[in-house]
């Protein structure tokens, strides 16, 4: 365990907590309060508009790498993948995620055995780590969504168009540095006996 803490500490690993999140129209919009204390529901056009992002935030410096996909599938994850490989070209990538079949299944799965063939599981290029099933709880790429989705409903007033919602949203997010109180459930602690 400490060669690893030492190659995350160098940049020979890094550690990539991945996700992805479906924007629909509808998260831009829903209640406001009226003057007299009374619920408006503000109209919804275009209520089919949806984008797909998938979303990967460094464990160790908490930046988020952002990108949009027409879908969560097995080509997709491949693209989103290999696009994280070319941001840390010389690095062991080690993605903790959730058990979604596009991830473990199929064309990711063919490309791992493809890229990590003839190494040793120690060296692979790319090592797949599954949170616990059902559980998104702990996952802090869920929190930035959240904090994204939270982004748009404070700006719906400036986003008259599904376009506009998808570059607010994309703007917030893109390259930013989030931090979350998850992030020291996976660091390492000193056990008191």
């Amino acid at each position: 365990m400490v060669q690893h803490q030492i190659a995350l500490e160098k940049g020979e690993i890094v550690v990539l907590f991945e996700d992805e999140s479906h924007l629909r129209w509808g998260d831009v919009c829903g209640l406001a309060w009226g003057k007299r204390n009374q619920a408006i529901e503000i109209p919804i056009r275009n209520p089919k508009s949806r984008q797909t992002y998938y979303g990967a935030v460094n464990f160790l410096t908490k930046q988020f790498h952002l990108k949009p996909f027409s879908a969560g599938n097995g080509e997709n994850t491949v693209t989103y993948v290999k696009w994280l490989r070319k941001l840390y070209p010389h690095a062991r990538l080690w993605l903790i995620w959730d058990g979604a079949s596009y991830h473990r299944y199929g064309q990711m799965q063919a490309y791992l055995a493809e890229l990590n063939a003839g190494l040793a599981e120690d060296e692979w290029l790319i090592t797949c780590i599954l949170l616990a099933p059902n559980a998104p709880v702990q996952n802090p790429v869920e929190d930035i969504w959240l904090k994204g989705k939270n982004w748009l409903r404070k700006h719906f007033a400036f986003n008259k168009t599904f376009a506009d919602v998808q570059n607010c949203f994309f703007d917030f997010l893109a390259d930013g540095i989030f931090p979350s109180e998850k992030y020291d459930w996976y660091k390492p602690s000193l056990q008191i006996i």
